[in-house]
């Protein structure tokens, strides 16, 4: 009696590798959040009060929204979740194509910030694509922030800026 055995066919694995490695970076830092805080706020520009809190403004003539991150603190009025959801709501309204994110206050961070932060990047097209995205570093951006960063590095096209002098 004789079995013949044919090959499956072969599989590219390596084609979605890096949507693979998005989605398990995103879940992962996803389980940090053990909430989720429904906000009701619809303004689109939050003042400025960087020692505080993190803050955004939209400058509808030239399509940009400009957000400056703080790490969390637990004075915080507003969840870091929260906070993301109403920028990219307000970013969406008012039709942004460029996003400029500063984080040279952040001199480290947790998932809070970075997963709606990343994920909220590259699921709009406009941002995740070359020119849509700056991020502002400088010498206070350390340890989970630049993990952040390189996940942006590594499926948007950001531009980085940083304030710190090149060695």
């Amino acid at each position: 009696m004789a079995v013949a055995v044919a090959a499956s066919a072969p599989l590219s694995v390596r084609s979605t590798m890096p949507m693979i490695r998005a989605a398990l970076a995103l879940v992962a830092l996803a389980c940090a959040e053990p909430t989720a805080v429904a906000t009701s706020g619809a303004n689109a520009t939050v003042p400025e009060s960087p020692s505080v809190s993190s803050s955004f403004s939209i400058n509808r003539t030239t399509g940009t929204v400009y957000v400056h991150l703080v790490a969390p603190g637990p004075a915080d009025a507003e969840a870091p979740r929260g906070f993301m959801r109403r920028m990219f709501a307000s970013a969406d309204a008012a039709g942004t194509r460029l996003m400029v994110v500063d984080v040279r206050d952040v001199t480290g961070t947790d998932a809070r910030l970075a997963v709606p932060l990343v994920h909220g990047i590259v699921t709009r097209d406009r941002f995740a694509r070359a020119g849509g995205l700056i991020v502002v570093t400088g010498s206070n951006t350390f340890s989970a922030l630049q993990a952040t960063a390189t996940l942006l590095g590594q499926y948007a096209a950001p531009r980085f800026v940083s304030d710190y002098p090149a060695l």
